[in-house]
């Protein structure tokens, strides 16, 4: 080994300048070879191995010993070394000796390497200094130098004095406006907008270092092009601190007409007050005031709506002449979602159209009253001369989307090569159930025909996983962090990590066995039940692969849902019984769990089963005709304005199943678990579903808390299960609708949509109880878990699919709680929001033609006031007595 590498690798980067100093391009590409090895068996050390030291002086030695542009470019931003590089200071003194052109050739191609590569921007600036070469205005580089000037606080300077300095502020400041992500750094530097880059850019373009005309057009050019919200509030406020004039404000009308239609709703709002002042001064003509009203009414933010309503009111006040082109753009409003937003957009149409000439237009604004809510389209037909509704007007029908149909799975995958490539991206994408029990079933298949092969097959797949390794001490490691530290998984990746490094004898066979016979040694929690046992089944499945291979698993599923057809369990049961196969417990006791029963087909398949001769066909077959799946008794209990439910026991999840599964039908208490636990992975509530998926009511039982969350603590993603649990089988009680009614209140979007994704595939499916929702909900809104502003927002949802019969069924009895709370002039802190929702029910009840009456509801009418809540209080009692559908 030379003196050169014996450096590299005891990381002595000193004396490896020292050695590479005076060589010329032949001697320092003669290292390559043996650097380039170096770096290959760097790239297979585990994380915190002693030759990983190397990794900054390698970084340093293979920069000066590659002499062309393209290939010192690929070595210093190598992603292997990206955690590891050496100092930007000392790289510009190894390149320092290169021609010029060869730096610059250096310099652009750096900065032309995406952002994530993490190149210096010291590196690229003092590259640019070296060789003179003009500044790269690339995304990485002016993110890099938006960054690196705006945290140079140790200086003592300001930001300000730092860019006036820069003797590329003109090139680097043009290329900023065109450049995406760059808006986080300038926030960060504009706090409290104190010495911030709003001020900067101001000041600058006041004294003449940045040219006015161009950095104006260039801003708003940049919130023309959109991007993430975090950008467009950055260059807004920017736009904002150049202090426009009424003359540049001129210039730009068609470009604020384009905000005021298409861009985020902060953007949007100061393009219409701009176009609002011009239009008050009569400096924007009716024509252009109207395409303004087109866009903005159509948009769906209300303040926007609201007060562009509000313009066109003072518009039409002060200027008659406009109403012939501002009329028809206010019927826009006619169809908003918001009946609010109609009232105001009528009671103007009405209070101008006097001013109005034109039969055209007259017959304009009749026609779009179509679209007003029955009550206001009642006063349309007095007032605007609009069609009356008639007895012959279509019949309200629900629409739902069609219920989700299972899938059946495919078998696995029929060569190795295949099934390592599934595991792989499985391993990457962490995957759905279907995929899981597919790798799962190939990985027994494959090492029961050829085990050697499925081990050459998944060599590269997990060649980077934390536990491979040719190190015999990390190999000690792998094991005992299985037989210790990770007994129970946290989730599917790590069950599959269990199987390959098996696969891979990186796990001992004691390990395994332990694993399968002690079963979980953690605390136990809510999802313990449930948790024990998936990872019963991983364990004995991995102890098998070991010491008895088994043919293929029983307990895979013929459907997505984890549903297993009883005469594939039967026809696999034959197999085992022809080719002598032990059958495994764990995954009997799955397969059994998952087996449909209760139909003439189930009836058949046991009478197959109890011919096989088999102790496990007679069980198989005891089975299927005991009587279907019953719910466990149910209790109530709160804790604080948090509701979960209890269950009692279910003998026959007990009897006869091993002990990991006997948990199963054990009683759910609230009181008597440890809540906090490790499962903080909730793709592994899929994984729960189709451990029982005929009975999701023991599963919503358990994961009730969790979902709960997302409504009283605003945690996100929990109730990202509710679809999954809306398609499982089994009654559809009262975990599952109360699991529902958490998630129509979430804090977030996201969930809030799951879970109206979870009512609609309950309602096509005639499994959803409209009333027991309705009071859950009546009950969560009135403790304080849900807020009504959020579930308002759910139903609307809902109901913008057209299942406005259902989403009526649910808030009358919703709202008969919550009124009842209404006494005299004193409001709950529930009341706030309680306009949304009566708005929400009254527009399903005009569209689904609803009557009778609600409870407490014409109490709230018969109050004094305009108020939102009292006005849609009205509406829902005059839709319900003599309302029309529409």
């Amino acid at each position: 080994m030379s003196a050169l590498m014996e450096a590299v690798r005891a990381g002595r980067t000193a004396e490896v300048v020292g050695l590479l100093d005076g060589l010329t391009d032949a001697e320092r590409r003669a290292f390559l070879p043996e650097l380039k090895d170096l770096r290959k068996e760097l790239r297979t050390a585990p994380w915190g191995h002693p030759s990983r030291h190397a990794y900054p002086t390698l970084h340093a030695a293979g920069a000066a010993c590659e002499t062309g542009a393209a290939a010192a470019v690929s070595w210093i931003a190598g992603s292997d070394m990206r955690w590891s590089q050496s100092s930007a200071a000392l790289l510009i003194h190894i390149l320092g000796d290169r021609d010029a052109s060869w730096l610059a050739d250096v310099t652009h191609r750096l900065a032309g390497r995406p952002a994530s590569a993490g190149v210096s921007y010291e590196l690229m600036a003092g590259l640019v200094r070296l060789s003179g070469c003009p500044v790269p205005t690339t995304e990485t580089y002016v993110q890099a130098w938006v960054s690196h000037i705006g945290q140079l606080w140790q200086l003592g300077d300001t930001l300000f004095e730092r860019l006036r300095r820069d003797p590329h502020l003109a090139e680097l400041m043009a290329a900023l406006f065109e450049t995406n992500d760059v808006a986080g750094p300038m926030e960060w530097s504009s706090a409290e907008n104190v010495d911030g880059w709003v001020d900067a850019i101001a000041r600058l373009t006041v004294e003449g270092a940045l040219d006015r005309k161009r950095t104006v057009d260039a801003c708003v050019a940049r919130l023309l092009r959109g991007g993430s919200t975090l950008d467009q509030r950055a260059f807004l406020r920017v736009l904002k601190g150049l202090a426009l004039t009424r003359e540049e404000e001129r210039e730009h009308i068609a470009d604020w007409l384009a905000l005021a239609s298409d861009a985020v709703p902060t953007v949007a709002s100061h393009a219409q007050a701009v176009l609002g002042s011009l239009a008050l001064d009569g400096e924007l003509t009716p024509r252009r005031l109207a395409e303004m009203s087109d866009a903005v009414l159509f948009r769906s933010e209300k303040k926007l709506v609201r007060a562009q309503l509000v313009l066109l009111g003072k518009v039409l006040a002060r200027d008659a002449s406009a109403a012939a082109d501002v009329l028809p753009a206010l019927a826009f409003a006619f169809g908003h979602p918001d009946t609010e937003v109609q009232e105001r957009a009528l009671k103007l149409v009405e209070r101008h159209v006097k001013k109005v000439d034109s039969s055209e237009v007259r017959a304009e604004l009749a026609a779009a009253a179509d679209q007003l809510v029955p009550v206001l389209r009642a006063r349309a037909v007095e007032t605007l001369g609009a069609a009356p509704v008639t007895s012959t007007s279509t019949v309200y029908e629900e629409v739902l989307p069609p219920p989700p149909e299972p899938v059946r799975l495919a078998p696995a995958p029929e060569s190795a090569v295949e099934l390592a490539e599934e595991v792989g991206a499985l391993l990457a994408t962490e995957g759905d159930v279907p995929t899981f029990e597919r790798v799962l079933d190939g990985l027994v298949r494959h090492a029961y025909r050829d085990h050697k092969t499925l081990v050459e097959a998944l060599e590269p797949v997990v060649a980077r996983r934390w536990w491979h390794s040719d190190d015999p001490e990390y190999a000690r490691r792998a094991d005992d962090h299985f037989s210790r530290t990770h007994r129970a998984f946290g989730s599917a990746e790590y069950g599959l990590d269990l199987l390959l490094a098996t696969l891979q004898d990186k796990v001992r066979t004691v390990t395994l066995h332990e694993g399968m016979q002690d079963g979980h040694r953690s605390r136990t929690c809510g999802h313990s039940a449930l948790s024990r046992a998936f990872d019963a089944r991983v364990w004995e499945v991995a102890y098998r692969l070991r010491a008895e291979p088994l043919p293929f698993l029983l307990s895979t599923p013929s459907w997505s849902t984890g549903l297993l057809e009883p005469d594939e369990l039967v026809d696999r049961l034959d197999t085992y019984r022809r080719l002598g196969a032990r059958v495994s417990s764990a995954d009997f006791a799955q397969a059994l769990l998952r087996v449909r029963r209760g139909d003439r087909a189930a009836a058949t398949a046991a009478e197959r089963a109890s011919s096989l001769g088999m102790t496990e066909g007679v069980r198989l077959a005891r089975w299927l005709m005991s009587e279907s799946p019953t719910l466990p008794l149910s209790r109530r209990r709160a804790s604080g304005p948090r509701v979960l439910l209890e269950f009692g026991e279910l003998l026959d999840v007990q009897e006869d199943f091993p002990a990991e599964f006997r948990t199963l039908g054990q009683p759910v208490t609230v009181y008597g678990n440890n809540w906090y636990c490790y499962h903080w992975n909730r793709d592994m509530q899929r994984h729960w579903l189709a451990i029982l998926p005929e009975r999701r009511e023991l599963i919503a039982a358990r994961i009730v808390r969790d979902v709960s969350a997302v409504a009283l603590d605003g945690t996100r993603g929990a109730a990202a299960v509710l679809p999954l649990l809306a398609e499982s089988d089994g009654a559809a009680g009262e975990a599952t609708h109360l699991c529902l009614a958490y998630g129509l209140g979430a804090r977030h979007p996201e969930d809030r949509l799951a879970a109206v994704d979870g009512l609609l595939v309950l309602a096509a499916r005639g499994q959803l109880d409209g009333d027991r929702l309705g009071t859950e909900l009546g009950q969560l809104v009135r403790s304080g878990a849900v807020k009504p502003s959020r579930l308002a927002e759910s139903m609307r949802t809902g109901a913008a699919t057209g299942a406005n019969t259902s989403i009526w069924g649910i808030l009358r009895h919703t709202l008969s709680a919550l009124l009842a709370d209404l006494d005299g002039d004193i409001k709950p802190a529930q009341a706030r929001g309680l306009g949304d929702l009566l708005a929400v029910a009254a527009e399903c009840a005009e569209r689904c033609g609803a009557r009778g009456e609600l409870p407490h509801l014409a109490q709230t009418a018969d109050r004094t006031g305009s108020s939102r809540l009292v006005t849609q209080a009205r509406r829902l009692r005059s839709a319900l007595v003599a309302g029309v559908a529409s």
